[in-house]
């Protein structure tokens, strides 16, 4: 079993792990998997043509909202992609996400059990709710910390979505009443998503935000692969680390690529 300390690539991207099938990066906040634009940094995707070079053809094996950070896997070549895919789909893969919610969560261990489809009342097209005629959905979650900060309460949680339904981990916790700090669509105001995509939050909204993106980073994804348990690890950014005034508390949950 090796460990690998992640490696930075300026202007692309951190690297968790990387071999001759794989290449596992910690992706930030705010860059989309795919490309949207023509620009050649715009998306994870084209940066990750970038740095395997001409001819290469990647290709995502997990995908991540353009706001939430962390793990996430490219295969090199189509076999290795279809290997891993069909991992995933077999539910085979353990996933750890770190989110910073509103409010005091008073359980320290819970299950959030809660079906989802698609909300047919609302003006954002890609908005999901809680409704008795959607699709099987659970997670499971962990306090990690309980915090005030300028005088408003916080909970860092520990989350594990057992099903894999679109922001599955983002609805649930909005559905207990602890919505994720820097929640756009989930948290009460939906225009604010709007204002965002049309570009014109106001200060006063982005005050209300808090954080500029949603707070919810994967930090660990595990599976077995080529026959021995493998772990990758990402480490949150600063700007996740930093809430609240101490980033040691949720370091601690991340570090390396183990495999």
């Amino acid at each position: 079993m090796l460990s690998f300390q992640p490696l930075s690539v300026e202007k692309l991207f951190d690297i968790i792990y990387e071999d001759s099938e794989l290449l596992v990066v910690n992706k930030p906040a705010g860059l989309v998997c795919h490309p949207t634009k023509t620009d050649e940094y715009s998306s994870l995707i084209s940066r990750a043509r970038l740095h395997l070079g001409p001819g290469s053809h990647p290709q995502l094996v997990n995908r991540l909202d353009r706001e939430t950070s962390g793990v996430t896997l490219l295969a090199k070549d189509a076999d290795t992609a279809r290997e891993l895919r069909q991992i995933w789909e077999r539910r085979q893969v353990e996933k750890d996400y770190l989110a910073i919610a509103h409010g005091h969560v008073i359980e320290a261990h819970g299950v959030i059990e809660a079906p989802l489809g698609k909300d047919e009342q609302s003006r954002v097209a890609i908005k999901d709710c809680v409704r008795a005629d959607g699709a099987a959905a659970r997670t499971e979650y962990w306090v990690q910390q309980r915090f005030t900060q300028h005088g408003l309460p916080f909970t860092l949680l520990l989350a594990r979505p057992q099903t894999g339904r679109k922001h599955q981990i983002r609805i649930h916790l909005a559905h207990i009443g602890h919505p994720l700090v820097g929640e756009k669509i989930y948290g009460g105001d939906e225009d604010l998503y709007l204002a965002l995509v049309e570009d014109r939050l106001t200060p006063e909204q982005r005050q209300r935000l808090i954080l500029t993106h949603h707070a919810l980073h994967a930090c660990e994804v595990r599976f077995e692969w080529r026959g021995q348990p493998t772990v990758f690890h990402a480490e949150p950014e600063p700007w996740f680390t930093g809430f609240g005034g101490d980033s040691r508390r949720m370091a601690a949950s991340s570090g390396e690529a183990t495999v």
